[in-house]
């Protein structure tokens, strides 16, 4: 169906209600479309009615890329439910395609028979050329799978915004907001939060302000008026635990954990960073917060960076550097330097598709080998990997923890798609999170031959860990450098033995982290399974979601995630070694699913994909089946169709 601006706007339908338990939007347009940010107000609205939500922006690593093409469509998509979900959704429900491009770069993943929405007014034959339509798709019938909503978005925003003098351009902008004002009123979301929202954002801007207000109004109205949309629908409230919530990216529940860690530890936090997508809202929102003892350097470059994080550890302070793929190999030596000296330096590695610049927006998990080996000589530090955007704000706090017990630098690994997608967050009861005890060095540690008192730098506590002294101390001056140092003395020492020792005591300290860490849980209820799919990282909602589709065809499958990947959990050679099959899904080329097989000489396979995008769950499922199927002994039935 065809609408234009013509449509009457006083006739008004009574839309029935339908009940749904969950829905997958996706909005899409030019980077300057505001698609982020009309996904970032649906996203709120769902959010602040209880529905369970999950998101996955995607976006060009232009500032502004060629417009009305391919690589310059950006993309916001939505699941939200009555239910507890763990991904984005695997294809969506309703298509927003503001331009061709959008369309063309989209369609394929709609379900059928799914709402698309599209803007006619930009389906000129220069924009339809710029993607290589050879004819029109609103006209030439190529989209009879879809419930097809054309509309004319942007003269509708013109005349919504006409008593306020925009212009077209200006005007024209608007019409993400109308494109938002027609879902809120298609799902049954409150308005007030938006206008709120939209009142604050261009408070200094009141032309702006009261026409993107006005559009949104008139989308929301435009529903009620037109008979296309005879039906509205309603996603309840999702069940869940008592408690305060909020939504949170990955990288604010990272630098919530870092921020929280630091004052676990009564230190003062110190980030020096290098701003690389896409780690930066990490910088963003620590620079934000000088009130909680926060001090941020954003520096020259990536070494710099992690040169004064370094430095400030030294001076009794919480260091922490943020950066991804790239900023991680430039920042190798002065990790190394960290593993020598044995101060705490805390890493957040934001993964991004690489190599080299690679794609900056897109998500991979490729950096887990050098996150583990990529620096001279032997210098293990401890990896630990975040599973959902959320479980971003406890990483953090775990790997601030290890870094300040064991004296060593600590590598975080977050990747894109957590850090930019969005889940409800319970905030936590702070006080019931433990205390870390970074125990500084007071006073000499032993007795010189002579009966004087005397400081060791390099005497091992419990832990493996070194002394931490702050500098300036009375009595507890010492050498720090790169250069080997004797065992307990700290002195500069070439010494074949002595080099043999300390490279073993390092070693140990980090494989002795694994007392701290819990032994795995397998999820298997059936405890029938033969086949195990192990995670990591940022799989943890595209496997879960798969492995709830395969268990409802009455298969059974094992399932478990790690956290720490080195040290590796205790337990976690006994349990692969328990089954027939153990595959490993991944964002690369199988760098986790390499270790396994080191470490435990077990055949795992790797499910990779290396796309820039998350691990389709329906895809995950289809391989997870054949896999059950090929050890036997589980019965066939079809895969039924859901999403989570």
């Amino acid at each position: 169906m065809t609408q234009d601006a013509s449509v009457p706007r006083n006739q008004h339908h009574a839309a029935s209600v339908h009940t749904l338990d969950r829905v997958v939007i996706r909005f899409a347009g030019d980077s300057g479309d505001g698609m982020q940010l009309t996904g970032d107000r649906f996203t709120a609205e769902a959010a602040a009615f209880g529905n369970d939500i999950s998101t996955l922006p995607n976006f060009p690593a232009e500032i502004r890329a060629p417009q009305g093409t391919l690589p310059g469509v950006s993309s916001f998509q939505l699941h939200f439910a009555n239910y507890d979900i763990v991904t984005p959704g695997d294809r969506p429900d309703v298509l927003v395609a503001m331009n061709p491009a959008a369309l063309k770069a989209n369609i394929a993943d709609l379900v059928h028979g799914g709402l698309l929405i599209v803007d006619t007014a930009e389906f000129t034959k220069r924009n339809l050329a710029k993607v290589a339509y050879e004819s029109n798709p609103l006209e030439d019938d190529s989209l009879q799978g879809y419930h097809l909503v054309a509309l004319d978005l942007t003269a509708l925003a013109l005349g919504a915004v006409k008593e306020f003098d925009l212009g077209r351009k200006d005007g024209s902008r608007t019409k993400n907001m109308f494109a938002l004002g027609l879902l809120t009123w298609l799902y049954s979301r409150e308005t007030e939060s938006t206008i709120r929202f939209l009142q604050t954002k261009f408070a200094n801007k009141p032309a702006i302000r009261d026409a993107n207000i006005a559009a949104f109004k008139a989308g929301h109205a435009y529903g009620e008026t037109v008979e296309e949309f005879a039906v509205r629908f309603e996603v309840s409230p999702a069940p869940m635990p008592a408690g305060t919530y909020r939504q949170v990216t990955g990288n604010l529940a990272t630098a919530y954990g870092l921020i929280t860690a630091a004052h676990k530890a009564g230190l003062q936090l110190f980030l020096g960073s290098y701003p690389i997508t896409p780690a930066s809202d990490i910088l963003h929102e620590l620079s934000r917060r000088k009130a909680q003892n926060v001090i941020t350097f954003q520096a020259e470059d990536e070494i710099a960076g992690v040169g004064a994080a370094l430095g400030a550890s030294f001076a009794g302070a919480l260091g922490v550097t943020t950066t991804s793929g790239p900023g991680l190999a430039l920042k190798a030596e002065t990790i190394g330097l960290g593993v020598m000296t044995e101060l705490p330096l805390v890493v957040i590695d934001v993964q991004r598709a690489g190599p080299s610049t690679g794609m900056p927006t897109k998500t991979e998990q490729a950096d887990l080998m050098q996150a583990m080996f990529g620096r001279n000589g032997e210098a293990p530090v401890p990896v630990l990997a975040a599973q959902s955007p959320s479980d971003c704000f406890e990483t953090a706090i775990e790997a601030c923890r290890i870094a300040i017990t064991y004296r060593t630098p600590v590598i975080m690994l977050s990747d894109g798609y957590l850090a930019n997608g969005a889940e409800p967050w319970q905030v936590p009861d702070l006080a019931a999170i433990e205390p870390i005890d970074p125990r500084f060095a007071t006073e000499p540690n032993a007795t010189a031959a002579d009966g004087s008192p005397r400081f060791l730098p390099y005497q091992r506590d419990e832990f493996g860990a070194r002394p931490w002294a702050i500098p300036g101390t009375p009595g507890l001056e010492h050498r720090l450098g790169g250069i080997e140092k004797s065992a307990g003395l700290g002195n500069v020492s070439y010494d074949p033995a002595n080099h043999e020792a300390m490279v073993h005591a390092r070693a140990d300290k980090v494989a002795g982290i694994v007392r701290d860490i819990p032994d795995l849980v397998v999820d298997d209820p059936s405890d029938e399974a033969r086949v195990l799919v192990l995670g990591w990282g940022s799989t943890y909602g595209p496997i879960t979601a798969a492995v709830r589709r395969v268990r409802a065809t009455h298969r059974h499958i094992a399932q478990v995630h790690v956290r720490h990947l080195n040290p590796l959990p205790a337990n976690l050679g006994d349990i692969v070694r328990r089954y027939d099959k153990v595959v490993v899904p991944e964002m690369n080329m199988g760098q986790f699913t390499m270790l396994l097989r080191s470490h435990y000489l077990v055949d795992a396979e790797c499910i990779s994909r290396v796309r820039g995008l998350p691990i389709s769950p329906s895809d995950l499922a289809g391989e997870l089946v054949h896999r059950i199927d090929a050890v036997g002994g589980q019965p066939a039935h079809e895969m039924k169709e859901q999403n989570a």
